[in-house]
């Protein structure tokens, strides 16, 4: 399957349509329809503003990795499985006013 294939298989799976994709990544309507209709590519400086929209890995959309892993965080990989994926998306729904007291507390706890 070729990068424009996974993209619109990814994009019936979320429920996406090419419009909302196209505001997400700035990529315009009529160039997403040319990799359907054409079969061709997105360049590559377009990968990790579709991966961010798609909120899948650059390995999900090259490799075809099944999802497995997210981002590599320093020297940690954060797969979607894990609890370390759902702490991360947990704070990033937090205000700021959470997410202040959350790292006021983590400050703690590594004091102890």
């Amino acid at each position: 399957m070729i990068i424009s294939e996974k993209i619109f298989h990814i994009l019936n799976e979320k429920g996406m349509s090419q419009k909302i994709f196209s505001e997400k990544t700035g990529i315009s309507q009529s160039t997403i329809s040319d990799w359907k209709r054409k079969g061709t590519n997105p360049s590559a400086d377009k990968i990790m503003t579709i991966c961010d929209a798609l909120d899948i890995s650059v390995y999900e959309l090259l490799d075809g990795t099944e999802g497995s892993v997210i981002r590599k965080l320093d020297n940690m990989i954060v797969e979607k499985n894990s609890e370390e994926y759902a702490l991360l998306k947990d704070y990033q729904n937090l205000d700021r006013y959470a997410k202040e007291r959350l790292l006021g507390y983590l400050d703690a706890l590594k004091m102890k």
